[in-house]
């Protein structure tokens, strides 16, 4: 179920709203409970891949990564 966000015209407030389904009822503004809402363009995060994050320590700089002396490269 997608979370949309909303604009009211009548009042200006901002808001997001979880839709279920395409049938649904129509959505009111929580603020002044107009109808006039258009639904805004929603930027969405994605996380790539399913590992850790990479490391800000550079390689060869002792944290045991290659190159660091961890690793047997050397």
């Amino acid at each position: 179920m997608p979370i949309y966000e909303y604009r009211c015209r009548a009042c200006g407030h901002a808001f997001e709203k979880l839709v279920y389904g395409g049938g649904g009822p129509a959505v009111a503004c929580p603020g002044c409970a107009s109808g006039e809402v258009t639904r805004t363009l929603s930027i969405f995060g994605v996380k790539a891949g399913a590992g850790p994050v990479a490391s800000t320590v550079p390689s060869g700089g002792g944290a045991g990564g290659c190159c660091g002396g961890g690793c047997g490269c050397r």
